[in-house]
């Protein structure tokens, strides 16, 4: 968003590489692996003390919903951030997303009340990050939801996708 403002996103797409990937990939933050082993670690811990067994299915559905849900954080990211072809500033709503999912995104969307699920399931996509891949590694999680899952993941990817290629092709560059 930043380098659509300033002008230096003209750079990135005079590059051979696909645009979206490199603004993707932009930023990398060695230090976020911590993050994701101390979540592992989580995982684990919760796993043992809870006194299941593992078996294939559930870890196998567990490391797919996960991906699926990364796969649906980055594309809502990606249409927000998309959004500063179009509007100035938008960082305060990557900010009220970032605390939104850091706060919300602790816990299944089970322990919200009724009216606030469906808004933490399709307005900001936290349901299917946190509480379907949890359901997942414990056995709770359905057929059908797995793939809703899936299905909704693909499509977050898709539209992104879309999104993205709609506002290169309006995109004007710095000066105009």
């Amino acid at each position: 968003m930043e380098g659509i403002r300033l002008g230096t996103f003209d750079f990135l797409l005079t590059k051979p590489a696909d645009s979206q990937l490199l603004a993707s990939a932009r930023v990398f933050a060695p230090q976020a692996l911590t993050d994701v082993a101390l979540g592992i670690g989580i995982v684990i811990v919760g796993i043992t003390r809870i006194g299941r067994s593992l078996d294939v299915v559930p870890v196998l559905l567990f490391v797919v919903t996960l991906a699926g849900g990364v796969a649906i954080i980055y594309g809502f990211l990606l249409i927000l951030s998309t959004m500063a072809f179009w509007f100035v500033k938008l960082d305060n709503i990557l900010v009220i997303f970032q605390t939104l999912f850091g706060n919300a995104g602790r816990w299944p969307v089970t322990i919200f009340p009724n009216w606030m699920r469906p808004v933490l399931t399709f307005v900001v996509p936290i349901a299917f990050a946190v509480t379907v891949p949890a359901q997942a590694i414990t056995g709770q999680l359905s057929a059908v939801s797995a793939l809703l899952s899936v299905g909704v993941a693909a499509l977050f990817v898709i539209v992104s996708r879309v999104f993205w290629m709609v506002a290169l092709r309006h995109y004007t560059g710095a000066s105009a």
